[in-house]
């Protein structure tokens, strides 16, 4: 039976196994649409009133738990970055604010084309997958492990041999499959990722649709103590390619906004330009050369 209150001090209430809950998958159970409020049984100190009161309306889209105890491991945040200064913002900070208090971790990813009812259960899926992989003994710097949880080689959806754990492989078979039907001008997915000294993790997806004319696609993964199992940056492209899937599907009937393949270069070199900011450096020089 899942207990309804914790008794080792934490300020993070178990939450009971229903029958909306996603299987379990590795000792854990993913719950759909919760509120912070629900996960946290009293204000913690340190938090106004105010922001208790702004922060506990909040919802996560996803929220993985311990599915023999029910107590939260950890959250997940994914849709559209809110507008820089916006009251949705302003309510996010005072989430963040709380789930530190409680140390509850957070998984943010931030994109205008993934949805949470339509791609969240295989992203949560594929990072509980990818931690278990690397195992209980790996810490939030485990990244050799990541990398090989990424890299297995196994027989992908259209035949070839690759990588089992890229997201992004039916984006790029989808991608062949369009040129050939000369849907596309170029079959090939293009892609950076970088992470940034403040903790965030940046990717970029590009497949030219028209000559010179490019389907573009950004996103951003922030891990708020916590670890996607994964490099985050690496994910972070692997999931903007996944959106370009997304926009992909719908070519035929809704082509969406391209972008000039001369303003996407200077866009790349503005990121170059910016490497003092980047942990790692820019390891993508090759994508500037006209």
């Amino acid at each position: 039976m899942t207990r309804t209150a914790t008794d080792d001090g934490s300020r993070l209430r178990p939450l009971p196994l229903d029958g909306a809950a996603l299987p379990v998958r590795a000792g854990q159970v993913v719950h759909a649409g919760r509120r912070l409020g629900d996960l946290v049984t009293r204000r913690p100190e340190g938090i106004t009133g105010h922001q208790w009161s702004a922060a506990t309306r909040e919802e996560f889209d996803h929220v993985v738990c311990a599915a023999d105890t029910g107590r939260p491991l950890f959250a997940v945040v994914l849709g559209a970055p809110a507008p820089a200064g916006s009251a949705r913002q302003r309510a996010e900070r005072m989430r963040d604010a709380v789930c530190a208090a409680v140390e509850l971790p957070v998984l943010r990813i931030e994109s205008p084309t993934l949805r949470s009812a339509a791609h969240g259960p295989r992203i949560v899926g594929y990072v509980i997958d990818a931690r278990a992989y690397a195992g209980p003994g790996q810490d939030d710097d485990g990244y050799d492990s990541a990398v090989a949880f990424r890299d297995i080689v196994g027989r992908l959806p259209d035949g070839r041999t690759g990588p089992v754990n890229d997201l992004g492989a039916l984006t790029r078979a989808a991608a062949v499959d369009a040129y050939v039907s000369r849907r596309l001008a170029d079959p090939i997915v293009r892609g950076l990722h970088v992470r940034w000294r403040d903790g965030a993790a940046e990717g970029w997806s590009w497949v030219e649709v028209r000559p010179g004319r490019c389907l573009v696609e950004r996103v951003t993964v922030r891990e708020h103590r916590f670890w996607c199992g994964v490099d985050a940056a690496r994910l972070a492209e692997d999931l903007a390619t996944v959106a370009v899937g997304e926009r992909l599907r719908a070519l035929e009937t809704d082509e969406p906004p391209l972008v000039d393949r001369a303003e996407l270069r200077r866009e790349i070199r503005g990121l170059r330009a910016r490497r003092d900011e980047l942990v790692g450096g820019f390891a993508f020089d090759h994508l500037c050369v006209d």
